[in-house]
């Protein structure tokens, strides 16, 4: 199954604390932070992202507690590090139980962040010349 299709079926089948956080996501949208869920980047399905700002955030359950896995998650952060993005992990149970200071903290991180359009503003255009 290829990346986008897997993504497609994830989105569908969010668990209880992802869906939680993800109708309190979509409200940020009023504040100029639009989220995606389950969006495939560099060979990973992101939980939740917010590509304006290059923030990712993520849902971690009881399989995040193993060695293995956090292991696999300082990997995956890192690449995706490299590629300018920043990781929020929360677990289910702060989505479950504080998802006011959850959702504080994301958009806290957001607005701390520039976004990418500002991140080009010191690129000169691909044709080399000035946009008149």
């Amino acid at each position: 199954m290829g990346a986008i299709a897997k993504a497609r079926k994830l989105r569908k089948a969010l668990t209880p604390a992802e869906a939680r956080l993800w109708l309190r996501l979509r409200t940020l949208r009023d504040e100029g932070l639009h989220f995606r869920r389950q969006h495939p980047e560099r060979g990973y399905i992101l939980d939740f992202v917010c590509l304006d700002r290059r923030l990712i955030v993520e849902v971690d359950g009881a399989s995040h507690d193993t060695e293995d896995r956090a292991r696999k998650d300082r990997v995956r952060d890192a690449v995706l590090g490299r590629e300018g993005f920043v990781t929020l992990r929360f677990t289910n149970v702060e989505v479950r139980d504080d998802i006011e200071r959850v959702v504080d903290s994301v958009r806290s991180a957001c607005l701390a962040l520039p976004t990418r359009s500002s991140l080009r503003a010191d690129h000169p255009p691909l044709s080399g010349r000035e946009i008149l």
